[in-house]
């Protein structure tokens, strides 16, 4: 949906002004020639990558979407190390590391939040993301469109050094250019995590204190940011693999069931935090961090996200309902990482047509979007007329490359 020309005039100056902040260098103090000559090869540079961008959209659906052209080489230890092994590698690894590093760009980061997630959007939604830009693909951009595919007056800011930059500003500008506000911000962890429980666990792991464990840090990085800045500024937290299909508005306070006990919805037996909506300064995020510091474990898959936002909301089951609450899973994970592959193939007979009719009245009727599991479904090719195919259809907002 394209905005009135007075948005757009807004958000052209919020742009110009980022701009700004990705040109500051030494070079200003010495000529204008010398600017000059810096903006024709930026605008030059831009050209290129736009051109780029182009290209890499018009790839139809029946292509795999991969969440990158090539396998992500995650930040990780080596396998079958010690503990003091794992340490030694943070230590030779740690520039690697973009949350790790203080930057011109990191110490904005408070001012950009508050400038661009101000009381006119609709609802305020976030992401984090600590890969490198170019691995922001074409899953990525389905799960930000379908945002404003749903919240036309939304504002979403990501958490990301890598995508606060000229080549993540190319990468986003199709949505602004369309007068949607998305931005990316360069964290200040120490900030965010300023008089909260995890600052002195942040700490002691920049100083390569402490055993990041076998799984990729980034991960459990992302799982503590989303925390911090939900305490911080609140919000929606999204994960970049999630496709929103209905309004968050009205939604407040509440986490998404993952499972519950067959035949009961409102007994559940585990959380996901895929899908996070709290208000500032919630008691529940704060002991969500506070059990993060306390108990991380960087070697079990899930402690630290998933199991860990269970943990803590069975501890706190007898203020569900005035604290907090917790949807079934038909808001956020209608469909498990095992049923999830099925709805990426295209129906091969009435049976398969009428399975998918039932599908598509679930996700329209019943959930606010529709999680994808990447992990498990990243690599699998989307079929044409499948659930998926249909779904991203008809909440993108660009659709380029997307075909029924």
């Amino acid at each position: 949906m394209e905005k009135d020309n007075c948005n757009k005039k807004s958000l052209s100056e919020v742009l110009d002004v980022r701009q700004f902040r990705h040109t500051n260098s030494p070079v200003f103090s010495t000529a204008i020639f010398a600017v000059i000559m810096l903006l024709v090869v930026a605008g030059t540079i831009l050209s290129n990558m736009s051109l780029k961008s182009t290209f890499f959209w018009s790839s139809p659906t029946s292509e795999v979407i991969q969440t990158n052209r090539m396998e992500r080489n995650s930040l990780a230890p080596p396998k079958n190390t010690t503990s003091r092994d794992r340490i030694a590698w943070l230590h030779s690894h740690l520039t690697e590391f973009e949350v790790f590093r203080s930057t011109n760009l990191s110490e904005q980061f408070h001012q950009m939040v508050i400038d661009s997630l101000d009381d006119k959007c609709e609802v305020r939604f976030f992401m984090t993301w600590f890969s490198p830009a170019e691995y922001f693909g074409k899953r990525e951009m389905l799960a930000v469109e379908s945002v404003f595919k749903a919240h036309p007056q939304g504002c979403l800011m990501i958490v990301s050094g890598s995508l606060d930059s000229l080549q993540g500003d190319s990468i986003l500008k199709p949505l602004n250019d369309r007068g949607y506000k998305v931005f990316a911000a360069t964290p200040d962890m120490s900030l965010l995590l300023e008089n909260t429980p995890a600052k002195s666990w942040f700490q002691e792991m920049k100083s390569c204190k402490r055993d990041p464990g076998r799984i990729p840090l980034h991960q459990n990085l992302s799982n503590l940011a989303r925390l911090a800045f939900l305490y911080k500024y609140g919000g929606v937290y999204l994960d970049t693999d999630f496709i929103v299909t209905r309004s968050f508005k009205g939604l407040k306070n509440s986490i998404g069931a993952q499972t519950v006990v067959e035949g009961d919805s409102k007994n559940w037996t585990r959380l996901n935090n895929a899908v996070l909506i709290f208000e500032k300064d919630h008691p529940l995020v704060y002991s969500f961090i506070e059990e993060f510091a306390s108990t991380f474990d960087g070697n079990k898959w899930g402690h630290n996200g998933p199991y860990l936002v269970t943990r803590v909301a069975q501890r706190a089951r007898e203020t569900i309902g005035d604290n907090f609450t917790v949807l079934p899973p038909v808001a956020f994970y209608p469909f498990n990482w095992l049923d999830i592959p099925r709805l990426f193939q295209t129906p091969r007979g009435s049976n398969d047509s009428t399975l998918l009719k039932t599908d598509l009245v679930k996700l329209n009727r019943e959930s606010y979007g529709l999680h994808l599991w990447n992990k498990i479904t990243r690599k699998l090719k989307i079929g044409k007329g499948s659930v998926i195919d249909i779904i991203i259809s008809d909440h993108c907002v660009v659709c380029r490359g997307i075909q029924r």
